[in-house]
């Protein structure tokens, strides 16, 4: 008995603490996530998030998670101000920290976490830009749902950069209501006829666009692309009037830091990338990312979740694990 205690023991424990309120089922595939890796590396994991999403809360979630000496800490980078604190305690232990989803690459260094896991804004809308200039895309409108996130613009210059058009020219802030957005749409491809292509940030912009699209007549013959899926997104997908949608692949986020971790901890070793090549290489963490469709960006120091594109050539595979391990 004290063999297999020992054993579990030595496997590691660690913890992700998301800034996600209990209403926001977004999460539930990085749960599962965590889940899959605990078992894939028989390692302990534990999932806490603030009950109302309350950042005061997920600070002290942090400050309990150095106090109770897990073997690593997993967190997002929701406010950096308001984190920074907590998180010292965690790196002030040397407990191993990685940092995912929101925040930056430059902000998890800033923090003293080994590695950031997540979409970064600008690559993920120079990926979609590069997509739509190889289609011959030189001009497009960038529909911004959440102008209040100043991150969110990276998404709408990346892609402006790729296919060389004017970003601020191209960029809308089209506030979140649907009639808004919609009649805001319209009145920009009716001022800028010769507009090729929309690029949507997500579905609370990407839905009222595409209904502006289509009542212009103009559904198939504009290239649409949007970040995240929903129903409607993904029919689109299917009937060819949408060309792809943005993923950022969260499953990746909540696997790929347990498994580095828990690597790290067998090797007996902090070199990133001899431990990222182990991960990549390992035939459990291959045949889950292969069953799902997901393909991470091993980079020198961090990992890439996004931007994976969802196309009508996967969009099967995609909708078969949607809210579950995709």
């Amino acid at each position: 008995m004290t063999m297999s205690l020992g054993a579990a023991n030595a496997a590691g424990k660690y913890v992700l603490i998301s800034h996600a309120p209990d209403s926001d089922s977004w999460w539930n595939t990085i749960k599962n996530a965590v889940k899959q890796a605990g078992e894939d590396f028989d390692v302990t994991v534990d999932y806490r998030n603030p009950p109302s999403g309350d950042l005061a809360d997920m600070s002290r979630l942090i400050e309990q998670a150095a106090a109770q000496n897990y073997d690593g800490v997993i967190t997002s980078i929701a406010d950096y101000n308001v984190l920074k604190g907590s998180l010292k305690k965690v790196t002030d232990k040397k407990i191993p920290l990685i940092t995912i989803n929101s925040g930056t690459t430059k902000q998890s260094e800033e923090l003293g976490a080994i590695m950031h896991v997540g979409q970064p804004e600008y690559e993920a809308g120079k990926g979609a830009g590069e997509r739509a200039k190889a289609a011959g895309i030189k001009s497009f409108l960038c529909v911004n749902h959440y102008a209040t996130n100043p991150a969110s613009f990276e998404r709408c210059r990346g892609f402006a950069e790729a296919i060389g058009a004017d970003f601020k020219k191209s960029t809308l802030d089209s506030g979140e209501d649907p009639s808004g957005v919609e009649a805001k749409v319209q009145a920009y491809l009716r001022q800028n006829p010769g507009t090729q292509a929309v690029l949507a940030l997500g579905p609370l912009s990407a839905s009222p666009s595409m209904k502006a699209i289509d009542k212009m007549g103009l559904k198939g013959k504009i290239y649409f692309a949007t970040f995240d899926l929903s129903d409607e997104i993904a029919k689109g997908i299917k009937d060819g009037s949408v060309q792809f949608a943005i993923d950022q692949q969260p499953y990746l986020q909540g696997y790929i830091p347990v498994a580095v971790m828990a690597t790290m901890k067998q090797m007996h070793t902090t070199d990133l990338k001899k431990v990222s090549e182990a991960v990549k290489n390992n035939p459990k963490v291959k045949a889950r990312f292969d069953e799902y469709g997901l393909l991470p960006v091993y980079g020198a120091r961090h990992i890439l979740s996004g931007p994976g594109f969802v196309t009508k050539d996967n969009i099967g595979k995609v909708e078969k694990y949607a809210g579950q391990y995709r």
